[in-house]
């Protein structure tokens, strides 16, 4: 009961961030092309590449969860695809714990600077003088996301000895 709904709420979470990650890159296309237009009168937003460039960090990391868990982050199956399936779960959870503590530890890390930058009033040295916290906080949202996604894809696999891309087409084969 407890991990499902731990996996219905890394679900939600995960689409909800990636249906902003993908409305991000609707931004992006709208801010170039109004670039464009700006540029044929001889003016300018003057902070394309500065916002663009906080969009494609904050939607690539707002988009990891959303992509681990619908499996479309690389995965080099060299090894996995060797050992027998009911045994395969380990080496997913090796690599799910492995990952875990990187990005656990890079959210630490960055964690602190958005905190620095906060508290420091640090702000781009761009006409739009944008607070750092602000891009650098959207990031640190999607990075506790994937770091979410990973734990309750780790307690699923040690509790079920699954993933739960496996337990999901199980149980939606036999309601079928």
């Amino acid at each position: 009961m407890f991990l499902n709904l731990l996996l219905g709420c890394s679900r939600l979470l995960n689409k909800v961030s990636g249906g902003i990650a993908m409305l991000l890159i609707v931004y992006i296309l709208g801010h170039i092309l109004l670039e464009i237009v700006l540029r044929l009168f001889g003016t300018s937003t003057y902070v394309l590449d500065e916002f663009v460039g906080y969009a494609v960090a904050t939607l690539t990391f707002l988009g990891l969860g959303y992509s681990l868990e619908r499996g479309s982050l690389i995965r080099v199956g060299l090894i996995i695809e060797r050992v027998p399936e009911s045994k395969r779960w380990l080496f997913d959870l090796f690599a799910t714990l492995v990952s875990f503590a990187m990005f656990a530890w890079i959210y630490s890390y960055w964690q602190t600077n958005v905190l620095r930058s906060f508290k420091r009033g640090t702000t781009s040295q761009s006409i739009m003088e944008t607070p750092l916290w602000i891009p650098q906080g959207l990031v640190l949202v999607g990075l506790g996301l994937l770091c979410f996604t990973l734990f309750t894809h780790a307690l699923i696999l040690l509790f079920r000895q699954q993933s739960p891309e496996l337990h999901s087409a199980a149980t939606h084969t036999q309601e079928h």
